[in-house]
């Protein structure tokens, strides 16, 4: 006498990654991160800031600004504004990598850029 083993298999699932049961779907709940946590995957953030000085043109550090970021003219000159006015401007937020290669760009023109950590 023999007997035999009945395998158990999930219920396929809908594209939506809803699970087929019988003729009914039933929604899988997606875990959502706590707050202040990372999803899988995702880099921790980077503050890149523009410092004004002294020694810097407005035209210099407005075209640097455009010519390096991701910046159409208009908000490259109100991020440079921004700098000179209040003294620190908010370039962008991006992963670590991408900041200090931002922070070594602008360095190599002479302008003051740092990062921090975006909390």
């Amino acid at each position: 006498m023999s007997e035999e083993k009945e395998e158990q298999s999930l219920p396929p699932t809908t594209n939506d990654g809803a699970q087929d049961v019988g003729h009914t779907a039933v929604a899988v709940p997606k875990r959502k991160p706590a707050p202040g946590k990372l999803k899988p995957g995702q880099l921790p953030q980077y503050k890149v800031l523009l410092h004004n000085d002294d020694v810097n043109t407005f035209d210099h550090v407005a075209r640097s600004v455009f010519m390096l970021m991701p910046l159409q003219q208009e908000e490259a000159i109100q991020k440079t504004i921004e700098a000179h006015e209040a003294g620190v401007s908010l370039l962008l937020v991006t992963h670590l990598e991408r900041a200090e290669l931002y922070q070594e760009q602008f360095a190599s023109l002479s302008l003051t850029v740092t990062i921090e950590p975006d909390a």
